[in-house]
């Protein structure tokens, strides 16, 4: 039965992909012809500045309300600053606005009956989870990419030979567990799905980002680095593993997996069998900094760290960073992306355009966000600006400096981090093969 369900599922993802044309991240832009009068808009600002850009807010929405919707609480600290910028252009410029950030993923769901209107309430907004993004929300026409010129310019290419979504930031997620207990240490990422070991984890179903990760490992480059972290192992660790991972092979080869893809299957599986789900990172956090959590971690958002209020018993001291400590072996976590769009309906879309052009291209836009370590801004530019005024390295923006607080940077956490970064484009690819073999997986219950 299982395998006749992984054959039907690999028959319904190759029907899919031609139905849809591939078109995937992104996908090809439209004709001239064929654009809606928003996305008309999109490809004349795709040629302005942000001043030009600015100037055209000013006229469209001086005096107007502007609703925002977004996976992340920070666009209402963004936007006080975008309207004071445009004022500093035009003092009589007024604006109101509200920020919106639905829990329980349903984003999707309100921006899709928003979608429904001739002219919609959201103007833009800021969302996570590239698979369901790509399936729910581009391929549907309920939002529309819009690329700003400078942004790109930053990152060495032209706006409108750009395909993909426009990401205000990439996240990291990482293993972090509590150094109360010096004997006890992680220094390979097979020891966190080891006999015993229960990690703290936001549920997979709460959360879809966790979903994409576990996809993500089947890729052919990130199953090497399971693989590679596999033959690291002691003879004995590799003993109690070997099975499981045996018995994953023939999976793999029904999936259509790489030559590592038994390895990736065989964590996920005891990852899913084993994790604690929890219901936010900032529980995790607060249990994990505590000194009478003796030999527990997690994977959860490196910023969390940032709200620690020191005590005699907590303390980010009590916790290490596992990708930190030398001799770590494998992936340290993985990454995602916050992505910006303005909606096909939107009622303001230059001064969207204009918003999210501000917090892609200057480093006050970003600030809502880059005050923090573990979050990194997709301009180069903006995220060297944004080190220099927060010196995350140092762990100076930090409340207590140590080395739990001092951010290594995106280029070091993608390359000798290893982390698992999201692919919109591979996470569709494999949303009904490998989505519908996780769902079979049993889930751990604590007892």
């Amino acid at each position: 039965m299982k395998k006749l369900m992984l054959v039907l599922l690999s028959v319904l993802l190759a029907f899919t992909l031609c139905a849809c044309g591939g078109q995937q991240g992104g996908g090809e832009k439209p004709a001239d012809d064929n654009l809606s009068e928003v996305q008309k808009i999109i490809k004349e600002a795709e040629g302005m500045t942000l001043e030009e850009l600015a100037a055209k807010a000013i006229e469209e929405s001086n005096g107007k309300t502007f609703y925002g919707v977004g996976n992340s609480s920070r666009g209402k600290s963004a936007l006080p600053l975008f309207i004071e910028y445009l004022q500093s252009i035009d003092p009589s410029y007024t604006m109101e606005f509200e920020w919106q950030q639905p829990k329980n993923n349903k984003i999707f769901d309100q921006l899709t009956a928003d979608g429904l209107k001739e002219t919609g309430t959201f103007a833009m907004t800021l969302i996570q989870d590239g698979n369901q993004i790509e399936s729910k929300m581009v391929q549907t026409g309920v939002l529309d990419t819009f690329i700003p010129k400078e942004w790109a310019e930053a990152n060495g290419i032209k706006a409108d030979e750009y395909d993909g979504y426009l990401p205000l930031q990439t996240l990291n997620k990482i293993f972090e567990y509590n150094c109360v207990n010096p004997d006890k240490t992680y220094d390979n990422v097979w020891d966190f799905v080891a006999e015993g070991e229960h990690g703290l984890f936001m549920d997979i179903d709460s959360e879809i980002v966790g979903k994409n990760f576990l996809y993500m490992l089947t890729k052919d480059e990130y199953s090497a680095y399971v693989k590679d972290a596999f033959d690291k192992l002691s003879d004995a660790e590799k003993a109690y593993f070997q099975p499981t991972v045996d018995a994953m092979a023939k999976d793999a080869e029904e999936l259509g997996l790489g030559e590592n893809g038994k390895y990736a299957l065989a964590w996920i599986k005891l990852w899913v069998n084993s994790y604690n789900a929890v219901t936010d990172d900032g529980p995790i956090c607060n249990t994990l900094v505590d000194s009478s959590a003796v030999n527990q971690f997690g994977l959860l958002v490196y910023s969390k760290v940032r709200s620690v209020e020191e005590t005699d018993t907590v303390s980010v001291n009590n916790i290490k960073v596992a990708a930190y400590q030398p001799g770590y072996e494998g992936f340290g976590g993985y990454a995602y992306c916050h992505y910006l769009f303005v909606t096909d309906n939107s009622p303001l879309p230059w001064t969207a355009c204009a918003f999210i052009a501000y917090m892609t291209e200057t480093v006050d836009g970003f600030s809502a966000w880059g005050k923090d370590i573990g979050g990194y801004s997709s301009n180069p530019v903006v995220a060297q600006g944004t080190e220099e005024r927060f010196h995350h390295s140092t762990g100076e923006s930090s409340k207590v400096a140590c080395e739990t607080t001092m951010d290594k940077g995106y280029d070091w956490w993608v390359n000798t981090g290893k982390l698992i970064v999201e692919d919109p484009k591979y996470c569709s690819s494999v949303a009904f093969t490998v989505g519908s073999w996780i769902e079979m997986l049993d889930k751990y219950t604590p007892q």
